[in-house]
């Protein structure tokens, strides 16, 4: 076999320009950033999103969130907001990653397994100089079912990127919600940073565990780092499945001086840790007539609406709520698991809202999540956004509050636009994939019910959703939906006017991720479809940036200090010297359809994307010391859409003149440069 190289070689030359960093904050001073996540939450138990409304209709039982509502009233409620998995694993592993499930390592129902080392916000925020916390359920530590404590697991939180870690590691351990007791599911182990505290912990309900917890971690960062931003993420593991409630009724009051308090005893670690563990039912709902399974699912979500309403307090007595982001919502729709002799269903509250789905199905219902933010410095009250987004939006946004570049590894975009109404919003990409070998259930809508699930896909194009159930190959049609239609019940895929979004929705399936040998899906062989480039002009274009980038930054937003074009074959000075980072865009033809190898030789740090697809990685820890870094793609034959982004290997470089190389191999071509009629722009 032949093969083809494409050499890419910059070498240097004095250039003059301003520095390409992302901006500081508006005030020059970072927000504090408080992320909040429920498990199995869904988009219908928030008042402020659906049981209001149900109430108001008379529809049927209705649950209360006061709290939560007022949060929302205070900030932006996001209705088109979609988690990247209907499970809580590889949900959380896209979120803490910003990369969607066409390139997270965490796929399916991979629990327990570990989270790449790789950029999460955590050690993004970090850099950007935040005191970084994590509190409740993780699930992404890996190690093996063997291993026991921080020091056998490779990707525990404080592996991550976090400088303090309070909760569950294990998977399991979430199914729980009184872990010295174990009243349904046996004695859970909890972790301390590097420390396991269960003994002490009687009678101590998770929700308030992990809220006070985060109360008590939010005041001693002020007090000991006052000024020093803080990323908490506080991940509960309610309303999940066990449905266990609290021993007593919330403690009077809020914030420093009132509602749960950490007391630190041994015995006695918080407030609440007194009365009969998974006894109390709130008294809005005591004395309804509702099954004994739903009383306790309304008081779970009330618990955690009261620990919103406190941690809210907690801000304002520390005079940080205008500066702080806060972000709500849940890792997946609503299921229908009790782990009690009476059966959950979300019916009852009708828990996925307007929509039709739940836990580990495609539809809306079971990945559209309810997600509030509220930064009174910069989010207006009252504010709707119905951009279609996703979890790996947010280290992009979060990102950019903190005044720093995005890694151009993430799939996301900043929804600062979109939440502030400053500036242009960039459409972000919502991919959303999943295999469960189960059925929809009998409850789901006629045209939903009974499906075989297996291999399932939704993507968004546009203001149109295209879903697969059951897939057999790449060339299975989706049922393609308006982001409006509620229940997806009205298939737009047969009328004539949809043709070319299905072909669109088809591409974009294979263009926008990668294969993972660890979840194989029945259409990771097939060839990315080429595209068509009207008067495609000869050469590259190239765009240079100056600044020390702590990681590969996605310049795609940020101003180049110089730019220019190279006619190809790329084996000719671009840049002045290792000051600059490079983005290099242009199509890469593909002679023949078949399997091309990809690797990028550099000093420096590189990511290669073709199409939307990260194909190589040569960033933080997947850089090798030494040798290339090399990815694999197949193509049809044609125009292929690249991206090959650059920076020096240590901050603010060297003078000299770098290499990049990006080679790759195919069918039947040997090994040489590309030549120009190869490149186009």
């Amino acid at each position: 076999m032949r093969h083809i190289l494409v050499v890419l070689a910059a070498v240097l030359c004095p250039l003059l320009a301003r520095p390409a960093l992302a901006a500081e904050p508006p005030a020059g001073r970072k927000p504090n950033v408080l992320f909040i996540l429920t498990d199995d939450l869904g988009y219908g138990d928030l008042g402020a999103f659906f049981q209001n409304a149900r109430r108001d209709a008379k529809a049927g039982p209705a649950h209360a969130t006061p709290n939560l509502d007022a949060l929302a009233a205070g900030g932006a409620k996001l209705t088109r907001h979609y988690c990247p998995a209907p499970v809580c694993a590889p949900s959380r592993a896209s979120l803490m990653l910003g990369v969607h499930q066409g390139h997270a390592n965490v796929r399916d129902n991979q629990f327990d397994k570990a989270l790449e080392d790789n950029h999460t916000i955590a050690s993004v925020l970090r850099q950007a100089g935040y005191h970084t916390g994590a509190i409740g359920k993780w699930g992404l530590q890996g190690g093996g079912k063997g291993a026991r404590g921080p020091d056998e697991w490779p990707a525990y939180p404080l592996n991550r990127g976090f400088d303090d870690y309070y909760g569950y590691v294990r998977h399991q351990d979430g199914h729980e919600h009184y872990p010295k007791e174990g009243v349904h599911r046996g004695k859970k182990e909890v972790w301390d940073n590097r420390t396991e505290v269960s003994a002490g912990l009687d009678k101590c309900y998770t929700t308030d565990l992990f809220a006070a917890r985060a109360k008590h971690w939010i005041a001693a960062h002020a007090k000991a780092t006052p000024g020093k931003p803080f990323f908490l993420y506080l991940a509960f593991d309610t309303p999940h499945a066990v449905l266990s409630v609290p021993t007593g009724p919330y403690p009077a009051g809020a914030g420093l001086k009132g509602g749960l308090q950490w007391v630190g005893k041994p015995g006695e670690m918080i407030n609440t840790a007194t009365g009969t563990p998974d006894s109390f039912i709130h008294p809005d709902y005591a004395k309804t007539d509702w099954p004994d399974v739903y009383k306790r699912y309304a008081t779970s979500v009330r618990r955690i609406d009261d620990a919103v309403g406190d941690l809210m307090a907690t801000l304002k007595d520390l005079g940080v709520d205008r500066d702080t982001i806060v972000v709500f919502s849940s890792d997946n729709g609503p299921s229908v698991e009790s782990y009690l002799p009476e059966q959950f269903k979300p019916t009852f509250f009708d828990s996925y809202g307007p929509f039709d789905g739940i836990k580990r199905d495609l539809w809306d219902g079971g990945t559209r999540v309810p997600t509030i933010v509220r930064w009174p410095a910069r989010v207006p009250a009252e504010r709707e956004v119905k951009v279609a987004s996703s979890f790996a939006d947010w280290l992009p946004t979060l990102a950019e509050a903190a005044g720093v570049p995005v890694p151009a590894r993430s799939d996301g975009v900043s929804l600062l636009p979109a939440l502030t109404g400053e500036g242009d919003q960039r459409p972000p990409r919502v991919y959303v994939e999943y295999f469960q070998n189960g059925k929809t259930p009998p409850f789901a809508q006629a045209n939903h019910r009974g499906r075989q699930r297996n291999q399932m896909q939704a993507v968004v194009v546009g203001d149109k959703v295209g879903v697969r159930y059951d897939i057999k190959g790449p060339d299975d049609d989706f049922e393609v939906y308006d982001l409006s239609d509620a229940k997806q019940l009205n298939n737009l895929a047969g009328k004539p006017d949809m043709a070319a979004v299905q072909a669109e929705l088809k591409a974009t399936a294979l263009r926008a991720r990668r294969p993972d040998p660890e979840a194989k899906r029945p259409y990771d062989a097939a060839p990315i479809p080429a595209v068509e480039v009207k008067d495609p002009r000869p050469g590259v274009a190239w765009r240079a940036y100056e600044g020390e980038f702590p990681w590969v930054p996605s310049f795609d937003t940020m101003s180049p200090a110089v730019r220019g074009t190279s006619p190809g074959p790329l084996d000719r000075p671009l840049v002045a010297d290792d000051r600059f980072g490079l983005l290099v865009t242009g199509y890469l033809t593909a002679p023949a359809d078949g399997r091309y190898e990809l690797s990028v030789a550099t000093g420096g740090r590189a990511i290669l994307r073709v199409h939307e697809a990260t194909v190589i990685d040569a960033d933080r820890g997947a850089r090798p010391a030494d040798g290339d870094s090399t990815g694999a793609v197949v193509l049809k034959a044609g125009r292929h859409p690249f991206r090959l982004y650059y920076c020096p290997a240590a901050a603010g470089g060297k003078a000299g003149a770098p290499t990049l190389k990006l080679l790759w191999s195919g069918p039947g071509i040997e090994r040489q440069v590309v030549p120009a009629s190869a490149l186009s722009q």
